[in-house]
Order: structure tokens, then sequence, then C-alpha cells
């Protein structure tokens, strides 16, 4: 599998998030190798963006996202669930695009629709945290063959608290596609 060049993140994340999709989650852990379809996302635009973790500024939670772009930003929310969000665009800019759902590509059990879920199947905790997407054990490639599908635009899941930011449409999936969280 081809890995995604660091160019590829270091670019404007609603760009990047779009691209994310149809692209191949790859985890090399004990038991094998984990691969899942990207087929659902969320853009968070950097510290101006109220519903993304950096507009709290840089913490010891949030360094990952203001660093440089290619790496994995991992960490627990309620204390029980882990998401995976990829750094982009430059670093300092604290923007980061969520891996909000995986289709089953290979040795992928349980539920992949939901971000903790995506983790969980995936092998993917907060050791993952800081990982650079273009190490041999943990990354992102182009899928072997070209495919064709629409893209679907919403707003983003659970950010009411955002303001006006709630209701941009940043987050996106494969329209049809039976793994995404919710349509």
């Amino acid at each position: 599998m081809q890995k995604l060049p660091r160019r590829f993140y270091a670019r404007e994340t609603a760009v990047v998030a779009r691209e994310l999709l149809g692209k191949r989650l790859v985890h090399r852990a004990v038991g094998g190798v984990r691969v899942g379809k990207i087929v659902e996302v969320e853009a968070y635009l950097g510290a101006h963006d109220l519903a993304a973790h950096s507009s709290k500024g840089v913490t010891e939670r949030t360094k990952i996202m203001f660093g440089p772009p290619g790496h994995a930003y991992v960490y627990l929310i309620y204390g029980i669930h882990h998401c995976m969000n990829v750094v982009t665009e430059r670093e300092g800019n604290g923007a980061a695009v969520l891996l909000r759902a995986v289709e089953p590509v290979k040795n992928l059990a349980g539920k992949t629709n939901g971000p903790g879920l995506l983790c969980r199947a995936m092998g993917i905790n907060r050791r993952l945290n800081g990982n650079d997407l273009l190490s041999d054990d943990f990354f992102i490639a182009e899928p072997e063959a070209a495919e064709n599908f629409s893209i679907v635009s919403r707003p983003r899941i659970g950010v009411d608290y955002a303001g006006h930011w709630a209701k941009r449409r940043l987050r996106f999936y494969i329209k049809g596609n039976p793994f995404v969280s919710r349509p």
C-alpha cells in the first residue's frame, strides 16, 4: 500500500477531510494488520474554530494538534472511548480531521460506525497519540484501485456548544455507505 505523503496533510483541513474519504487506515498490531476504508470524517479548522479542542489553546492534551501535519491526535472521551484525529495544515494552526467511521476491509471485528467504535475495532488508543502517520505500523494509504462515490456534507455531531461553528457543514461522508455513523 502506498502511504499518503506529508504534503497530503499539510493543506487546508476541509480539503484534506474530503480527500481522506475512501483512503485506507492501516494499523499493524499484535494479531495482524487491520485495515479500514475511511467513510466519514469531520474537519476542525484550528484554534479559531470553537468546536475544536485547540480553541482552548496549547495544553498537554492538545499540543499534538499544534504540531506538524500528518500525526495522529488520539484522546479519550467520557473516560472510555478513544477518538482519532489526523493533524493538518501548517505547524501551529491546531487543525485536524476526526475519523468518524470506517468500512471494514481486513481483520476488523465489531462495529466501526462511530469514532469510539472505529478506534476499538482498529486497536487505536492513547499509545498512538502523536504517532507519525508516515510510520510503518500505523498510517493512511491510497486504495489499490480508484473508486467513484458522492460526498455528503452535514453539520458536525455533538458540538452544539460551539455557537455558529456548530452549524458549519464540516462533516463529510460517502453517500449511501452503510458504515456511516448516521446520515
